[in-house]
C-alpha cells in the first residue's frame, strides 16, 4: 500500500514539504553574492546540481524573487561555497530574511576572502569556492533556476588526498525534510561495470 498525493488538491506548501521530505539529501549552495551597492550576500539554497560538464556549468534555484537572485541579475556573477559541517549553526543563520541592505557575512560574523575572478567574496572559512560567471536563469512559476559557467574553483589543500578533493575532508552538509539537516556519514565505494565486462557478454 502507498498513500498517494495529489499536488493541484494539496496546495503549494503543502507538497512543497512533502517534495523536501523525499528529494534527500539535497546539496547545498551556500551562494554569495554583491549589490551593486556593494553589500555582500550570502545564503544557503538547496536546490543545487551540476548543469553541464563542458563548459562547466552548475544550477541552484531561487524559489521566490530572494537577495541572491536579485544580486547576481545585477552584476551577473556569484560564489557557490560548499557548505561544510563545522559551520552549521551559521549557514542555517545566513537562511534568515535579513533586509537587502543588511550583509549576512557582518550580520552572522563570516569570515570572507577576496575571490580571483569575481568580484562576491568567498566564505573564508569554506573548503570550497566555485566562482561563476552567469550564464542564463530560467524562471519556473514561483521559482527561478540560475545557471552559472565556473570560472575558477578553489579547493583548500586540507581538503585535498591524492590531488583529488575527498569527501571525508569536505564534510559537507545537505538538506532533508522539515528542519532536518544531513552529514555524509558512511561513505560507500564501488566501481561501475563496463558492459563488456557484464556477466556473458562477449563469452561463447
Amino acid at each position: 500500500m502507498r498513500v498517494e498525493f495529489d499536488p493541484e488538491a494539496m496546495g503549494r506548501t503543502p507538497f512543497y514539504k512533502l517534495l523536501t521530505s523525499v528529494v534527500v539529501p539535497r546539496p547545498i549552495a551556500w551562494v554569495s553574492t554583491i549589490s551593486q551597492r556593494s553589500v555582500a550576500n550570502l545564503a544557503p539554497h538547496s536546490f543545487f546540481t551540476v548543469a553541464c560538464v563542458s563548459p562547466p556549468v552548475v544550477q541552484f534555484t531561487s524559489v521566490g524573487r530572494k537577495d541572491s537572485l536579485r544580486n547576481i541579475e545585477e552584476t551577473r556573477q556569484f560564489v557557490v561555497n560548499l557548505a561544510p559541517e563545522h559551520l552549521f549553526e551559521q549557514i542555517n543563520a545566513t537562511g534568515t530574511d535579513f533586509p537587502p541592505g543588511v550583509s549576512e557575512f557582518d550580520a552572522v560574523g563570516i569570515a570572507r576572502e577576496p575571490s580571483r575572478a569575481v568580484k562576491p567574496p568567498r566564505v573564508a572559512a569554506s573548503p570550497v569556492a566555485l566562482e561563476c560567471e552567469l550564464h542564463s536563469t530560467v524562471t519556473l512559476g514561483d521559482s527561478t533556476v540560475v545557471f552559472g559557467r565556473v570560472v575558477q574553483a578553489a579547493v583548500s589543500e586540507a581538503a585535498m588526498v591524492e590531488g583529488h578533493p575527498d569527501v571525508r575532508r569536505l564534510r559537507p552538509l545537505a538538506r532533508l525534510g522539515k528542519d532536518e539537516w544531513g552529514t555524509i556519514g558512511e561513505v560507500l565505494e564501488i566501481s561501475r561495470i563496463r558492459y563488456t565486462d557484464w556477466p556473458g557478454v562477449n563469452q561463447g
